[in-house]
């Protein structure tokens, strides 16, 4: 598998691209093009660019939960793919994989819409979505995990904002939230969004649904933003008992909690324009 950053709150040294609050990376796992996570704006498009990479021949797109830093870039990529077929040329139609709650309407800090800002139908016409709460495999080493179970007792207990059911809102404990694993022969790559279904659970139902207890490299959003002690300590005996190879926290992950993880196992650094391979 080979794993480009697209979009990240950082950028590597010396690279120009842009960066902002969001994530967005490209997979390649067996002769398969998966997009994952789409950022805020069109920003990951334009540092795509700048890499060679054209989004015209993606195979899937997978949003690992609804909030505008990951998934907001849908719209100017829609506009990518309207232009292309009114330039005379074609895209190829990605399935969307996600989450069933992946259109509920959200708010959070006062805003109006904190989730997905495209209409499904429109969406549908660029895309054919495959909504899930199993696990679903996308090439023979790469899984979407579906709903992550919560099962410990330190990680997801907050909610944030709120979602709307029916004519009610209610408390959002972001039940959408997933992530992918890559099975590879050193063991599993964790991909993650924000991890609000909590890291710890995303790893330990990626384990179960793959089979394989080695857990190689974790990347992505922890959700690790000035956590409380028991939150933060329950995360890091959790990455020293399980045996983790090594970790790429970026994204809502703060510098307090990557140098406490770093006492534990090898943290390495993120930014946008990192390529990442696997075998």
């Amino acid at each position: 598998m080979k794993l480009t950053v697209l979009m990240d709150n950082n950028t590597i040294i010396d690279r120009y691209f842009l960066g902002e609050p969001g994530v967005s990376y490209l997979l390649e796992v067996d002769d398969r093009k998966i997009l994952f996570d789409t950022g805020y704006s069109d920003a990951y498009l334009l540092n795509g660019q700048k890499m060679g990479i054209h989004f015209f021949d993606l195979d899937a797109i997978v949003l690992s939960h609804s909030h505008m830093d990951h998934t907001w870039g849908l719209e100017p990529l829609i506009k990518r793919f309207s232009e292309e077929v009114m330039e005379g040329r074609q895209f190829q139609q990605p399935i969307l994989v996600a989450h069933p709650q992946i259109f509920d309407s959200k708010t959070f800090f006062g805003t109006e819409e904190f989730g997905v800002n495209v209409d499904p139908q429109k969406l549908a016409k660029y895309m054919t979505p495959q909504l899930t709460r199993e696990p679903f495999w996308l090439t023979d080493h790469l899984v979407f995990l579906g709903e992550i179970p919560r099962k410990n007792a330190f990680e997801a207990r907050k909610s944030i904002g709120k979602v709307r059911v029916g004519d009610m809102l209610e408390d959002d404990y972001s039940m959408d939230d997933s992530a992918l694993c890559y099975t590879g022969p050193e063991g599993l790559v964790i991909i993650t969004g924000c991890s609000h279904a909590g890291i710890c659970n995303i790893m330990e139902h990626a384990r179960a649904v793959c089979g394989d207890e080695r857990v190689h490299d974790v990347i992505g959003g922890f959700h690790l933003l000035d956590p409380e002690e028991e939150q933060m300590n329950g995360t890091a005996a959790y990455f020293q008992s399980r045996g983790v190879k090594q970790a790429h926290p970026c994204h809502c992950t703060d510098l307090k909690s990557k140098i406490e993880l770093a006492k534990w196992i090898p943290v390495e650094e993120v930014g946008v324009g990192l390529v990442l391979e696997y075998t």
